[in-house]
């Protein structure tokens, strides 16, 4: 069973689709063409640029910086899955399966090594 789709209109779900469409677009006049055609590893170290810039955002920058900052993390996730050819359905999918179950079982679950040996963990 699928993960429904963000309800229609939802700003995930726009972006999402747009990102998809952008893919066969012309690198010269698209920002996402070019991540894309540059292949999920250029799209994963730009998502990683945006997450520390987020987290530099939440420790030190105002609440608009944080939000501009999240917003950027978010498009650049969306960007790498859609490298990858996943999309944002499947973590849709995750999250749902997830939905309900303790952070600490849904670890222990996964028999995440921290898990398993009782490390803590942030």
């Amino acid at each position: 069973m699928s993960a429904p789709a963000p309800p229609p209109g939802h700003p995930l779900d726009r972006l999402a689709a747009t990102i998809a469409a952008r893919a066969g677009a012309d690198p010269d006049t698209s920002w996402t063409a070019r991540l894309l055609s540059r292949g999920p590893e250029i799209c994963a170290r730009k998502f990683g640029e945006e997450a520390v810039e987020t987290i530099v955002a939440a420790l030190s920058g105002s609440d608009d910086d944080l939000t501009a900052e999240a917003a950027d993390t978010l498009f650049h996730l969306l960007v790498l899955l859609e490298a990858r050819g996943l999309g944002l359905g499947p973590v849709l999918a995750e999250l749902e399966r997830r939905e309900g179950t303790s952070g600490i079982a849904e670890k222990a679950a996964r028999g995440t090594a921290s898990a398993q040996s009782g490390a803590k963990e942030l």
